[in-house]
């Protein structure tokens, strides 16, 4: 079992039966959400809403009951990747693409688990391009307002083509050096055209990371 293995699967010994869980996006999440079709077909009764197409569509193909998020108040658990943390719980995430969809999961979560291998620790946030998830229309106007921070933006490209999320938005990922100024970065999206930003500020209420030995480590501070 790998390190992402590991720490997928062990999130899901925190699912209780009747749950309306949120399911993450990433090669981690994948392994929890690849658990989770196993206990239930082993007759675990859940419910879950998806941060992503990609998600969804695993789910659907594990026989995992899925519900639209404008028809639930609240979230159990959600469980997600994280591309990375520091001590403080504070992360990126987005490197997928789904970071608008993960952060709406993540505030209707009464409690919020990320997972992730031992690279993904950090003493400080930073040498992971912080995505900018924009919409398309002028979108060049807030390149070049992020370059006149200094905060030396890059569109992000697939096959050729500007990267399109599942919200038909763009992503400018921006390539800076920890210690990141948490403040300013996260005042981003108050900027016209600006949807929302990979920052994920002591969001969780516990990490599950898998190394060695496993390690859970619990956010006092939630």
């Amino acid at each position: 079992m790998n390190k992402k293995q590991m720490a997928g699967y062990a999130a899901c010994d925190y699912i209780k039966d009747n749950m309306i869980l949120g399911l993450g996006t990433g090669s981690t999440a994948y392994y929890m959400v690849e658990r989770l079709g196993q206990l239930v077909k082993e007759g675990l009764h859940i419910k879950a809403v998806a941060t992503s197409n990609a998600t969804a569509e695993l789910a659907k193909s594990l026989h995992i009951e899925l519900l639209d998020i404008n028809d639930i108040s609240s979230i159990d658990l959600a469980i997600d990747g994280v591309d990375e943390i520091d001590a403080n719980f504070n992360a990126i995430k987005g490197g997928g693409g789904a970071l608008f969809r993960e952060k709406i999961v993540a505030n209707l979560a009464k409690e919020v688990i990320w997972i992730m291998d031992d690279s993904k620790l950090v003493d400080s946030i930073g040498a992971f391009p912080l995505p900018i998830e924009v919409v398309i229309y002028g979108y060049k106007h807030l390149i070049s307002r992020f370059a006149e921070m200094n905060l030396n933006p890059v569109l992000r490209m697939k096959d050729g083509k500007p990267f399109i999320t599942d919200n038909h938005n763009y992503i400018i990922d921006l390539h800076l050096k920890a210690p990141l100024d948490l403040k300013t970065l996260n005042d981003l999206k108050t900027i016209s055209g600006v949807v929302e930003t990979g920052l994920f500020l002591n969001k969780c209420n516990r990490i599950i990371v898998g190394s060695d030995e496993l390690k859970i480590i619990d956010n006092l501070n939630k």
